[in-house]
């Protein structure tokens, strides 16, 4: 049921409040035409027209959220039948308000159509196709609390929980539909990133020899950011790629840019053990919340030793990223890179099926991170 194709317009005209008059019929999900535009209405509710005449629905672009709940499947949503595609099956989402991010702008939108809640989605993955004078974003989130999501205007018929393995039997919305593959990938891995902080700082000459827990706190900082902004899937990718879970596609058929949002464990030990962790965080191996988006944890002895720790709880030991991604259906894989530029580690967390990649990688990445820190 799947047909290939690329998004060129998306829902459309909004129905909220479309129709005030009582001669003027009422628009449902069934209805044939679609509603009028209304007349206030925010100001990224538009057209735009490519130079080729084609048009597309945001003005300041649009975005969808594709949530993955490991129990139930993936939230999709049965489009009206007046819209773009009608009667084919996609995701919630639609025109951005200005200066919105796509995380928010995806958020509101799958609030406005399907009562999800922001709370209960975490962003793993951003999808962007660009066309110069418009971006369309999937914003690939996993499900952090259950939910029921229901359609609460005339642009879906409903929304459903489909398991990930009968999503392509359905007929899909030809830009979903040409994207799915890459989507069910991403949806479908859990990524983590794991630092070994003591390495990483001894790594650049920013004065750590003379305060060790300030270059630590620094280093915390620059992760945190690049952890909001994102990694380029391309150099998660090219991480010790051998085709397992960590081979992640930077595209789909040339036009599609992808950013990963993978967890993120930062190591610390000796002097800069307790930098950013407050007295009633647990201990490692479990990472305890500290900077934002960063888990920071707390080696009370070898900081090696909780490293290793900590990927083996992630991994499950020394299966195969093969045997772990074996598993039919819903099944998450599981891909840990670790940072570090020391050897004998490095031997050891992919003994415990990890990939691993020096200090430089994360640095460099660093140093190349620019933009707002509140994409998502």
């Amino acid at each position: 049921m799947c047909e290939a194709g690329i998004v060129t317009e998306d829902k459309g005209p909004r129905g909220h409040g479309a129709h005030e008059h009582s001669d003027v019929p009422v628009v449902t999900s069934r209805s044939v035409r679609a509603p009028r535009l209304p007349g206030m209405r925010d100001a990224g509710d538009a057209w735009v027209a490519a130079p080729d005449g084609t048009r597309y629905w945001g003005r300041f672009g649009a975005a969808g959220l594709l949530v993955h709940d490991p129990d139930r499947g993936v939230l999709l949503q049965h489009r009206a039948t007046w819209s773009h595609y009608g009667d084919t099956w996609g995701i919630p989402g639609g025109a951005l308000h200005a200066g919105e991010s796509a995380f928010d702008g995806a958020c509101r939108e799958a609030a406005e159509e399907g009562d999800v809640p922001r709370a209960a989605v975490e962003p793993i993955a951003s999808v962007v196709l660009d066309r110069r004078v418009w971006r369309y974003t999937t914003v690939v989130a996993r499900a952090i609390a259950r939910f029921e999501a229901h359609a609460l205007d005339a642009e879906s018929h409903e929304l459903r929980w489909v398991p990930v393995s009968e999503v392509a039997a359905l007929p899909l919305h030809p830009g979903f539909c040409a994207a799915w593959a890459l989507h069910r990938r991403l949806l479908t891995t859990n990524r983590l990133l794991v630092v070994d902080a003591a390495n990483v700082v001894g790594a650049r000459a920013d004065g750590w020899w003379k305060d060790r827990a300030g270059a630590t706190s620094r280093l915390l900082d620059d992760v945190d950011r690049l952890a909001s902004l994102g990694l380029d899937a391309g150099a998660w990718r090219d991480v010790e790629s051998s085709g397992g879970a960590g081979a992640e596609p930077a595209s789909a058929g040339g036009d599609l840019d992808v950013t990963l949002m993978p967890r993120v464990a930062v190591v610390v030990e000796g002097q800069a053990r307790d930098v950013g962790v407050s007295v009633a965080d647990t201990p490692s191996p479990r990472p305890a919340p500290a900077h934002g988006r960063v888990q920071v944890v707390r080696a009370q002895a070898s900081g090696d030793d909780a490293l290793v720790e900590v990927v083996s709880s992630a991994t499950g030991g020394t299966a195969t990223r093969e045997e772990r991604g074996a598993a039919a259906g819903d099944a998450a894989a599981v891909d840990v890179v670790v940072v570090t530029s020391d050897r004998e580690l490095q031997g050891r967390v992919r003994d415990e099926g990890a990939r691993a990649v020096g200090a430089g990688w994360l640095l460099r990445m660093i140093d190349g991170a620019t933009g707002p820190t509140a994409e998502y």
